[in-house]
């Protein structure tokens, strides 16, 4: 029986690019989301999953809704 898994790096990918194209640090983003910056970093490496709720203050801190997020998580599933 075959179970699907979210891949964290993918996972982590997305966000990383997402925080990228809007031009600020891991630090800025943390703080703007109120994480820790070293959840921030294990999370964008794959180490670790963010809730719902830590992706919904990362997506407000980016100023992008969590559903883009989501939309581009599962565009690269696909690829």
């Amino acid at each position: 029986m075959f179970i699907p898994t979210l891949d964290a790096v993918l996972v982590g990918d997305v966000i990383a690019d997402f925080r990228r194209k809007k031009g600020i640090s891991q630090e800025v983003l943390s703080g703007l989301a109120d994480i820790g910056r070293t959840h921030l970093s294990a999370i964008e490496r794959g180490e670790r999953k963010p809730t719902l709720e830590t992706l919904y203050r990362i997506s407000c801190a980016l100023d992008v809704k969590m559903s883009d997020i989501v939309k581009e998580i599962e565009l690269k599933i696909i690829e």
